[in-house]
């Protein structure tokens, strides 16, 4: 049925394109540049669609702007002023009118207050603006990592490596005195995997704080360069490799009454990762998932925050690949004996209840599809709000689940993609942001009680409408294993003469934790696809199995062997290629970058008759000089499984090289770092194959700012060079 509603939504949207070409060709004459599409391009900001900053106050929805915040009426969507940036310095008792540049990040952290919560550099602020005055004040503003609780108005940071706390009356508290390059307290572990994006959590009164502490000095350095001073200078970064010495990581708390730190007692860190940390809701308790080096045993442990003790291991996992845990559990609003728990173990992400002392009550959620994210609880009907792709694998929607019964209600429009998902203190209401193949935007206020009943607060026109735009479509192919359906992305030029014949580039990327293709705006095509349609290519883009959002066994799939299943799969895509009248398959190109520069390298020596140009940004050479925690989950070490290693390396297939390649990296770069694609450089000289290669100083794993328009500009013009 879905399949037929897609093939549907392609037909009605090429339909559309034709029907109105001859009418709207003099509007659309215009032509894209790098400086309209590229993020870092001067005109990209005026080339995105129309969008409104929305939070909270309670139940009562907020629009915040640069210089104003108004509530909408929720029933009608209609805005009334609430105070202006000028009010807030007046109330302020500032001087200085720029004391608070702009209101776009202001938060209502009190639903039952009228009162505001502002930051800046120069100031963090909480103003009444119904008493229209400054009630409170922080003196740390513009350290490091600040961690706000506005229980207790005490702030966790940083500052010259060492943690503080300053409490809701200003006094400081240092926590931390051995703190350097080696020994880093208050910030994200384990490079970043297992969901982890900061290292301080406040229990929920504020008055004590879990942070991470991590012992690096074992860690190996690897020797980056600032180039950029009289003298270059060495700037190293730690960096575990698979198969090498890790670093250590232990979990304190500091308790503000007692102004004393304990650690949790949770054995020899060796080799171990710590990570989703909760808070039980009395904070007398901290739940942490412990999994060990080959990430396939994962276990919820729970610990006495005042002494640190173990108390009870909760729940195990395990695994013959590996179990990944990436999100913290959630204690039920409404009954703190029992909290949510996600997981694959049945083959898809799901949710479980589970009561306080580990026994698992039921499976709430079930079916052979995802749940993307839990966005919040409505505590009236004692449901939980989820995204999930159930609709299609394309789409991502709002849904209700009733804890009690399971029963679940699709909330609001069954149409693309959720951007976003911001619910009211109650969870009664949610601001939700929506993109589908044909709008770029839409917002949309839904009642999650009873019917769910939806005001439409925007929907944004086509910022593009005035310039020539290429033709989107998408399908699906069987991929090579003769059954799983992989869903792809086409882009084509404007004036696409179905009997000329089109050079053609295979953009991938085909790692975990990413997808290229959904229902949301274009088939979600980057803008760069737009300007290589412009210039008369066809642009082809798959999501093979490895990527995200299609279940266990489907992410599974590349265990030990990275490349090789993802090969196979973008191949087929190829094959699709060949079998299409309009593409020229002696020129067929492949683009990719970090994991697809990887590919794209792979897809040029294991295929060197099929691809004439290729262009690898940040490539993977050999898995064994990437980092230890995303290394050796999909690959294991060097040591325990050498052919996996062997298998994928490109180092010994450097003289497979025949078509034109092109290897950029960031000079920087701390996450492939550049070990990867000189290695390669020096076999291709062994070999005597001759790729070309270019590398942007200062710059790390991503082009930032406009160096981002000069990459794109160098893409484009290798394959105009080499291809076209």
């Amino acid at each position: 049925m879905m399949r037929n509603k897609i093939r549907l939504a392609v037909i009605t949207l090429l339909t559309y394109l034709i029907i109105l070409a001859p009418q709207t060709m003099m509007a659309q004459d215009k032509l894209f540049t790098l400086e309209d599409l590229n993020f870092g391009g001067n005109n990209y900001p005026n080339m995105q669609p129309k969008n409104l900053w929305l939070t909270w106050w309670g139940d009562q929805l907020i629009q915040t702007d640069v210089e104003e915040c108004y509530t909408i009426n929720i029933k009608t969507g209609k805005k009334n002023l609430l105070f202006t940036l000028d009010d807030i310095n007046k109330w302020a008792n500032s001087n200085d009118t720029t004391y608070v540049r702009h209101l776009m990040n202001a938060t209502f952290p009190y639903p039952d207050k009228p009162i505001v919560a502002l930051g800046n550099r120069k100031a963090f602020i909480l103003v009444d603006f119904e008493a229209k005055k400054m009630v409170w004040q922080d003196s740390i503003s513009g350290q490091e990592a600040n961690d706000w609780n506005a229980k207790s108005r005490a702030t966790a940071y940083i500052e010259d490596h060492q943690l503080y706390v300053v409490d809701g009356e200003g006094k400081k508290h240092q926590l931390s005195t051995d703190g350097s390059r080696e020994i880093v307290y208050g910030q994200s572990v384990h490079r970043n995997e297992f969901g982890i994006e900061k290292g301080t959590f406040w229990s929920p009164d504020g008055q004590r704080l879990a942070f991470y502490r991590m012992d690096q000095s074992m860690v190996a350095d690897y020797p980056q360069v600032d180039i950029f001073p009289r003298e270059a200078s060495y700037e190293p970064d730690k960096y575990p490799m698979a198969g090498m010495t890790s670093h250590k990581v232990t979990v304190g708390i500091y308790d503000l009454k007692t102004q004393q730190t304990v650690y949790l007692q949770a054995g020899d860190p060796i080799d171990r990762y710590f990570t989703n940390i909760t808070w039980s809701p009395d904070n007398k308790i901290i739940y942490i998932f412990e999994l060990n080096r080959k990430q396939n045993d994962c276990r919820l442990v729970s610990y006495d925050a005042s002494t640190g003790a173990k108390m009870a291991e909760l729940y195990r996992e395990t695994s013959d690949k590996y179990v990944e845990p990436l999100h913290p559990i959630q204690f039920l609003p409404w009954d703190d004996t029992k909290f949510i728990m996600q997981s694959q173990k049945d083959g898809y992400n799901h949710l479980y209840l589970f009561d306080k002392d580990g026994k698992e009550l039921k499976q709430i959620t079930s079916g052979k599809w995802v749940v993307l994210d839990v966005v919040g609880f409505n505590t009236k009907t004692k449901s939980v709000l989820i995204l999930s792709n159930e609709s299609h694998p394309l789409n991502s929607n709002l849904w209700t689940v009733e804890i009690k019964s399971g029963n679940r209600r699709l909330m609001g429009r069954d149409i693309g993609v959720a951007k976003s998902a911001q619910p009211s203190a109650s969870g009664e209401m949610v601001a939700l942001k929506l993109s589908s193949v044909s709008h770029p935007r839409i917002i949309d206020v839904i009642n999650t009680s009873g019917r769910g009943k939806v005001t439409e607060l925007l929907d944004a026109e086509d910022p593009w409408k005035d310039y020539q735009q290429p033709i989107f479509t998408s399908g699906y192919i069987t991929a090579a294993d003769g059954k799983t359906n992989l869903y792809f992305r086409m882009v084509k030029p404007h004036d696409f003469d179905p009997n000329k014949k089109y050079p053609t580039v295979v953009y991938v990327y085909g790692g975990p934790h990413a997808h290229l293709v959904d229902a949301s705006w274009h088939y979600a095509s980057r803008t760069w696809e737009t300007y290589m349609a412009q210039k008369g290519y066809i642009v082809f883009v798959l999501d093979n199995r490895g990527s995200e959002n299609r279940g266990r066994d489907f992410e599974q799939a590349t265990f030990h062997q990275l490349g090789q299943i993802e090969m196979q799969d973008q191949m087929k895509g190829v094959e699709y290629l060949s079998k299409q009248p309009y593409v020229d398959m002696d020129r067929l190109g492949v683009h990719g970058w970090s994991f697809g520069g990887f590919m794209t390298i792979s897809l040029m020596l294991n295929y060197p008759d099929v691809f004439k140009v290729g262009i690898a940004g940040g490539p993977v050479i050999d898995w064994k000089w990437y980092e230890v925690m995303y290394g050796e989950r999909y690959m294991g070490t060097p040591q325990d499984n050498p052919e996996g290693y062997a298998k994928s390396s490109l180092i010994d297939k450097a003289r497979n090289l025949k078509g034109k390649l092109q290897i950029i990296t960031g000079y920087n770069d701390n996450t492939v770092v550049p070990q990867h694609c000189l290695s390669f450089l020096d076999a291709c000289v062994k070999a005597g194959t001759q790729p070309d290669f270019f590398a942007y100083p200062g710059e790390e794993h991503n082009m930032r700012g406009h160096a981002s328009v000069h990459l794109h500009e160098r893409i484009t013009q290798y394959f105009e060079d080499y291809l076209k």
